[in-house]
């Protein structure tokens, strides 16, 4: 029977640094009653607060909610309040090799945005995040400027020579996240696995990146039953189709 559904955000729950809607709200809180829930982002902490816990009932329901920023190299859980369970952070060294070799990348890359909106590279702790647009860009920017990914290949194709050390991969409209290699949503799955004793072959994945290169990929490869999805409305019908499935006790075979 399948017991932890695993979301990521952006492109799946929400539109790119959107919070998620009324009706996605009430969708997962209905999944919280009937299962435990995991969301995985290359975000962090404030971006899940103002994306998703600042839209969902409080309560009980969030103790079966475990929230997993910078593509699982941070672990929340809920008590009391939330708590953070581990991090995996860089040292200043490898976050300043990171950041001169992104600039050095976009630059050679050729697709360097002429117009940002706040500063392109985030440092995120454990995750440091090239966003070519900037980090309050709006959505219909965002969407135009790399939609089959052709842009982010080249300059990806580019950091991996530059620091083979570290982890590239592709997410979210306009992101390139880095991190240690090894500590990715794969990563975060196998956390999930030993933190809620839950078994991977016990779990779902759901995200709008499941392709070689794409920051939902490596949660596919953990070995979880995976599903695409084009966005937050195909979510929503998902959501649907797995409370209806628990239900009827369906997930005893499989999905």
């Amino acid at each position: 029977m399948k017991k932890l559904i695993v979301f990521d955000l952006d492109g799946t729950l929400a539109e790119s640094k959107a919070a998620i809607d009324k009706e996605m709200s009430s969708r997962l809180a209905a999944l919280l009653t009937v299962a435990k829930v995991a969301v995985i982002s290359g975000g962090d902490w404030l971006q899940f607060e103002k994306q998703v816990l600042g839209h969902l009932p409080g309560g009980k329901i969030l103790r079966n909610l475990s929230i997993l920023p910078t593509c699982g190299t941070k672990f929340y859980q809920y008590k009391s309040g939330w708590k953070e369970l581990y991090a995996e952070n860089f040292t200043d060294k490898q976050k300043q090799k990171i950041i001169d070799s992104l600039n050095k990348a976009v630059d050679d890359s050729g697709f360097k945005a002429k117009k940002t909106w706040g500063d392109p590279i985030e440092d995120r702790g454990s995750q440091v995040t090239y966003s070519a647009l900037g980090q309050q860009a709006p959505l219909d920017e965002k969407k135009k400027w790399d939609p089959d990914f052709t842009k982010r290949d080249k300059i990806k194709m580019q950091l991996d020579k530059m620091i083979p050390e570290f982890a590239v991969n592709l997410g979210g409209a306009t992101s390139i996240d880095i991190t240690k290699h090894g500590i990715d949503k794969k990563y975060g799955m196998h956390k999930l696995r030993d933190v809620l004793d839950i078994p991977i072959s016990e779990m779902i994945f759901i995200g709008d990146a499941i392709f070689p290169g794409g920051n939902d990929y490596p949660a596919k490869q953990s070995g979880a039953y995976s599903v695409c999805t084009s966005g937050a409305d195909e979510t929503k019908k998902i959501i649907e189709g797995i409370i209806g499935c628990l239900d009827n006790g369906k997930f005893k075979k499989g999905f």
